[in-house]
């Protein structure tokens, strides 16, 4: 176990934000977990954290930093007739976990390669991308209790998933140390090629039939040329959270915006691009001091030196 006082968080962000905490502890097993936990009940402040590429750190943190340690630990716990389980180990980090799932002919997170982030923090926040997310593959997931250190195992039921939301985010919020999650991936080979440019990008290479590595591969090169690599340049991929607005607010807006993008959620739901709507206010590619909107997708923030997350905040609220 990690157990270090004054530690920079600067590595542990996508940001790259310089900021320090008071104390850092990384558990590598339950049992660690466990004692982790029974540290976290002696202190008022502390915060949970996986990689880093969802967060924003705005400020020295005078508390305890708790994370998995980061690892590749993925094991295969049983199968039936259509599936198979893995179990994953939370500080696993979740784009190998597709990468292993792809190259062993288990599918259903094709469309999830190069998410960055953990295992642990994809059943937080429900992570999805390309029609695809990851609510619809997780079976469990096994936690330490911080209030009792009791191992405790949720099931996908448990949990409320919804777009980007789950019940970890709110009345769960800070009462788990998540230590692994069991994924059911699919025997069989069933491709969303229809979300978003995959189809194009696609037929662009000349591919009529993707194989599921070929598929894997243009969702990478989709994210790569619109999404910029943080350890070139800052950032924690999309800032915003598209919009969901019900079927009237859509069509009023349908009359002014004939060409506006959108995606059906249901009969009385429809998902309109934040991207698209930064992108009409004109906040595509612009620089503000330290920070930005990215110039080639306007979804994502990046820290152009060295920004504080006051900063890329001020811009957030100012684009919003």
């Amino acid at each position: 176990m990690i157990d270090k006082e004054n530690y920079s968080l600067k590595t542990h962000n996508t940001f790259g934000i310089d900021v320090s905490c008071t104390r850092f502890m990384a558990y590598s097993n339950v049992a660690e977990a466990q004692r982790v936990a029974a540290c976290i009940r002696e202190t008022t402040h502390f915060l949970i954290i996986g990689s880093g590429s969802n967060l924003l750190l705005t400020d020295d943190f005078e508390g305890l930093v708790v994370t998995p340690e980061s690892r590749f630990e993925v094991d295969v716990i049983g199968e039936d007739q259509s599936s198979v389980f893995l179990k994953c180990w939370a500080g696993t980090i979740f784009d190998d976990v597709v990468a292993y799932a792809v190259n062993h002919q288990l599918y259903g997170a094709e469309n999830l390669s190069l998410i960055p982030g953990e295992v642990g923090a994809s059943a937080v926040q429900n992570i999805g991308a390309y029609g695809a997310e990851v609510k619809d593959l997780i079976s469990e997931i096994e936690a330490v209790e911080i209030a009792t250190g009791k191992v405790v195992v949720f099931h996908n039921v448990d949990c409320e998933y919804s777009y980007r939301q789950s019940k970890f985010k709110h009345s769960w919020k800070n009462k788990y140390l998540i230590t692994s999650v069991v994924y059911r991936f699919s025997k069989t080979y069933n491709p969303k090629l229809e979300y978003g440019n995959v189809g194009s990008a696609l037929q662009e290479a000349g591919i009529e039939k993707p194989t599921p590595q070929q598929l894997r591969d243009t969702i990478i090169r989709i994210r790569q040329a619109k999404l910029p690599d943080p350890k070139v340049l800052g950032n924690a991929g999309s800032f915003f959270m598209n919009p969901i607005v019900g079927r009237d607010k859509y069509e009023s807006l349908l009359n002014t915006y004939l060409q506006m993008p959108h995606y059906t959620i249901d009969a009385l739901h429809e998902k309109i691009p934040a991207g698209w709507l930064i992108e009409q206010c004109g906040w595509k590619g612009k620089i503000v001091g330290s920070v930005g909107v990215y110039d080639k997708q306007a979804l994502v923030l990046v820290n152009h030196g060295q920004a504080t997350g006051t900063e890329v905040m001020a811009l957030c609220r100012e684009i919003q």
